[in-house]
């Protein structure tokens, strides 16, 4: 479809809400959520206490002994953890007009499902068959929704963005200023190149073939950032379509299953040092979890029966440099650029009117401040502390909870595309979006191979040493 084609995005208000914004939006209320959970940490951590009780997550588990064992120690912490869950998220919907009585079964639903998902992601051998509780929840949402159905009375607790935008506010608060400085110049340049590089190939490259731009930008951040969060993020931004989102995350996640075997597999072949080869996926690698999972994978490789140099640590640290740190902090910059361009130049295009200040201000993606607020927020608390410190002081007690309820929430979002999106909707779209993306994924390999090997290799090789 031609941007000449694609409809007009829908009205918006001639002038700002003013202060209601703040309770009348979704974004505000992500950002209150996401922050006061933040907030809370910081308090508990300043008092020598920690929120990880709430946070709670499934252990690892091998046999289903210590996986009911796990489970019944813990019980009491979900049931309180579904608690606050369902007051903040009701809370919050009530003011936005949905009823209470919809909500709150629907998030049940959600909610029992996610732990399900979390407790299979949990399970040792899970990585070994990319269980990732993200695209695990996807897949099981896609069967449920296309195979069984659900009353449309249940779509009121299946808010994607909703959980999205609380999930990337805390997202700040895994990336302190100072994580992106010990991160270093080399980890931060390399990740900018491959982010702006793959994220105009898939752009221009949908463009011509004639997708909707607003389609080629979500498709552009899916493949740029960190996968699915991006590409719904970027999608709230620009005010895609709702078929959208589900072309970029169906995209992101089949290429995410064959490089988390693929990209190992290649590196042992070519014996890559293990830093080399960790920031090599770190570059190219879509997806978080899956991309731990490969480096990991690649990682335990090293020794002289393999010829493959380094340690499972520098495969490790190269690829969170790279992926968690340099690459995911660019979904702040990207939603902001293109949040800005679609409202001052794309609907100007359409619609013929020129936006003024405060409907920039109004339509501006408000959980990019939030994440921003936790990242100063964290960042303060890390000011006096050493990397060494920050891992073994900061992490365990304050950011690690923090980043257990953002996967919680992302997998909530996950499972909600899934529960929402009909296989057939898609259809429309075609092949082109397919020849966008696997146009950028192959600029995104060959581009991060020649980073990390030629340009950077000893930086990588020699990483932690």
């Amino acid at each position: 479809m031609s941007d000449s084609q694609v409809p007009a995005p829908r009205s918006e208000p001639n002038q700002s809400p003013g202060w209601k914004e703040l309770w009348l939006k979704e974004d505000w209320w992500a950002v209150w959520i996401g922050l006061g959970l933040v907030i809370a940490a910081f308090l508990l951590f300043k008092s020598h206490s920690t929120i990880d009780w709430i946070a709670v997550a499934p252990k690892k588990w091998a046999d289903f002994s210590q996986l009911s064992a796990d489970f019944s120690a813990k019980a009491v912490r979900y049931v309180a953890q579904f608690g606050l869950f369902l007051v903040l998220f009701t809370i919050a919907s009530t003011v936005l007009g949905h009823k209470p009585k919809a909500f709150v079964p629907s998030f049940l639903l959600v909610y029992v499902i996610s732990l399900v998902v979390n407790i299979a992601g949990a399970w040792d051998k899970a990585s070994v068959y990319t269980l990732e509780p993200p695209l695990l929840a996807l897949l099981i949402g896609l069967l449920i929704s296309n195979l069984i159905g659900l009353p449309r009375w249940l779509d009121a607790g299946f808010r994607v963005e909703f959980y999205v935008k609380t999930g990337i506010v805390l997202l700040g608060a895994g990336l302190p200023f100072t994580l992106i400085l010990w991160a270093g110049p080399i980890a931060i340049l390399q990740a900018s190149i491959v982010s702006i590089a793959t994220f105009l190939t898939i752009f221009f490259v949908g463009k011509k073939l004639g997708l909707d731009r607003r389609l080629a930008a979500t498709l552009g951040a899916g493949g740029a950032v960190c996968g699915v969060s991006a590409a719904i993020a970027i999608a709230g931004a620009v005010r895609a379509k709702k078929e959208h989102p589900p072309i970029a995350i169906t995209l992101v996640v089949l290429y995410a299953i064959v490089m988390v075997f693929a990209m190992p597999m290649i590196a042992r072949a070519m014996h890559l040092p293990t830093g080399v080869g960790g920031a090599w996926i770190g570059t190219s690698e879509f997806a978080d979890a899956a991309g731990i999972a490969a480096a990991q994978s690649y990682g335990q490789m090293a020794g002289p029966q393999t010829g493959i140099t380094g340690t499972p640590e520098q495969a490790i640290n190269a690829y969170t440099l790279i992926k968690v740190v340099g690459r995911d902090v660019w979904i702040g910059i990207w939603a902001f650029v293109l949040s800005v361009i679609s409202i001052t130049v794309w609907e100007k295009d359409e619609t013929g009117r020129k936006a003024d200040a405060a409907q920039i201000w109004w339509r501006f993606p408000k959980f990019v401040v939030g994440f921003l607020l936790a990242s100063l927020i964290i960042t303060f608390v890390v000011k006096n502390y050493g990397f060494a410190d920050y891992n073994k002081l900061v992490k365990p007690t304050l950011v690690a909870p923090l980043v257990a309820l953002r996967t919680w929430a992302f997998t909530f979002c996950f499972l909600s595309i899934g529960l929402t999106t009909r296989v057939r909707e898609l259809a429309p779209s075609g092949g082109k979006p397919f020849w966008a993306f696997t146009a950028g994924v192959v600029v995104n390999l060959i581009l991060g191979f020649v980073l990390s090997i030629y340009v950077f290799g000893h930086h990588w090789a020699t990483l932690a040493h």
